[in-house]
């Protein structure tokens, strides 16, 4: 079927909808998004902003033992509200059978060809396209207080090293030279220069408006509430009981995929971790708060200048679909970046903000079709990944849907894998 006669549905207007939207759109597909509140409003609205090819999963040995200290203490980065969920209590199994040295080898083989692809896009997207979104792509600086801290991140450098990523171990003296904002506490860093950051909401938006320009349709407020295949044709149900048909839907609803999933009998391990930002600009007549990107280690802490501000943002939370701002949680974010940074403690808050990042236990994301449901394709599931990989898995669900074949091997991601 040529590429203008078909009719594809995306369900989501986050980072992944959008980037699907874009790619399918370009080569000429009918394209409708259909976004249960506004474009780029969720989960990619608030997110750090970070670009990180060589990032490994969090599923990593020694995770479990390390998250079992302080799981239920509310300030912990990673925090499970202490309440009985059957569907967490499995999620935490498989991830804590997946916290191993075999596990985190498959998955940087597999993630690595998608990261170095994604970058190459990112850098072909901003030139071509002309975005506006404030891309930087200088690297970003991995920071720690204690040794042991350090220590870790040397040994995890040296694993994406071999992987073909080119990380950088520095002393906490040669970081202060490139960062002044670091203070005396900082025991040492690594720096990674594959990586990038943009604006997230501004990146979304820009592309929606490509994608638009490529012929996409955008329907904001309309909320998918089943999903029905018919032979060649899938019935897409909203909430005012709209029904819309297509030839091929690309799921990509973040944290809200698993209903819709689990009306087709398909049991999908997806948990919703809620993360938090705080914006914040200097005190009057203060210092800049940050020149470079960093990540504060031991408190997994992402800090991103971005156009006349500086986003903090972090944690890991799984206290179900929710959106409430705990504030010890929120303010331990701008507690915690005030152990590193000198400029830290008098910065202003412009804004706070909290989303729900769309977690497979297996720190995996789900790309990929669904072989029981032809013209299905799933991607959801990237966790703390979903704008570094946007623009790979638009591309990938595009070459899916309109060849039969992605040029990447996409077989760990499959999304009936559990």
């Amino acid at each position: 079927m040529p590429s203008t006669d078909r009719h594809t549905i995306i369900i989501g207007g986050g980072v992944i909808g959008v980037c699907c939207a874009y790619y399918l759109a370009k080569r000429g597909a009918r394209v409708t998004v259909l976004e249960r509140d506004q474009v780029g409003k969720a989960a990619s609205f608030g997110n750090a902003g970070s670009i990180t090819p060589d990032h490994p999963p969090i599923n990593k040995p020694g995770r479990v033992r390390q998250a079992l200290k302080s799981l239920f203490h509310p300030l912990n980065p990673l925090y499970v509200a202490p309440k009985p969920d059957p569907a967490l209590a499995r999620w935490l199994w498989i991830f804590s059978r997946t916290c191993t040295e075999r596990h985190l080898e498959h998955a940087m083989a597999a993630l690595t060809p998608l990261g170095k692809t994604t970058r190459r896009l990112f850098d072909e997207l901003i030139e071509n396209e002309k975005l506006k979104c404030y891309f930087r792509g200088d690297g970003y600086y991995e920071v720690y207080l204690t040794e042991r801290g350090w220590e870790s991140a040397r040994e995890e450098a040296a694993m994406v090293s071999r992987f073909g990523f080119h990380p950088e171990v520095i002393s906490g003296g040669a970081l202060r030279e490139r960062e002044p904002a670091l203070n005396d506490g900082v025991a040492g860093g690594v720096f990674h220069p594959e990586a990038a950051s943009v604006n997230p909401y501004q990146f979304v938006l820009e592309m929606a408006q490509r994608s638009e320009s490529h012929g996409a349709q955008f329907l904001t407020g309309s909320e998918v509430t089943a999903l029905r295949a018919g032979g060649e044709v899938w019935s897409v149900e909203t909430r005012s009981g709209e029904v819309l048909e297509s030839t091929s839907v690309v799921l990509a609803g973040g944290a809200y995929s698993v209903p819709l999933l689990r009306k087709l009998g398909i049991d999908f391990p997806l948990q919703p971790a809620k993360g938090y930002h705080r914006d914040c600009t200097p005190a009057a007549g203060g210092p800049e708060l940050l020149r470079h990107a960093c990540v504060l280690g031991e408190n997994m802490v992402f800090c991103t200048p971005m156009d006349g501000f500086v986003r903090f943002a972090g944690t890991l939370e799984f206290s179900g679909v929710n959106h409430e701002i705990r504030r010890p949680r929120l303010e331990q974010i701008t507690k915690a970046s005030a152990r590193y940074l000198n400029t830290a403690a008098n910065a202003v808050i412009q804004s706070e903000w909290c989303g729900l990042r769309p977690c497979l236990p297996d720190g995996l994301p789900a790309v990929g079709p669904l072989a029981r449901f032809p013209g299905l394709f799933v991607a959801t599931g990237h966790a703390m990944m979903g704008l570094t990989l946007g623009p790979v898995t638009g591309k990938l669900a595009a070459e899916c849907l309109l060849d039969g074949q992605p040029s990447l091997d996409i077989s760990a991601f499959r999304p009936d894998r559990f």
